[in-house]
């Protein structure tokens, strides 16, 4: 897949392979229409970041759950 272009698929793959790194157990919080390719970079970045750890501190995980958060049209 290439999460280099933005489209919603790949929108609805960076939100999906979140869900299941991060474990997720509300699913409704993260729902790719939630999210707008305007700031499709900012989503990628942090997409490339969680793939790239095997585990997270609950720390991290709060600053991983807000900036996606911060991300989601108001």
């Amino acid at each position: 897949m290439d999460l280099s272009k933005k489209s919603p698929e790949n929108i609805a793959y960076m939100i999906e392979q979140l869900k299941e790194k991060l474990k997720v157990l509300n699913f409704s919080v993260l729902k790719p229409s939630h999210f707008d390719d305007e700031l499709y970079e900012e989503l990628k970045d942090i997409y490339d970041l969680v793939m790239k750890k095997q585990s997270f501190s609950p720390s991290e995980m709060q600053a991983i759950v807000e900036e996606l958060g911060n991300l989601r049209k108001k």
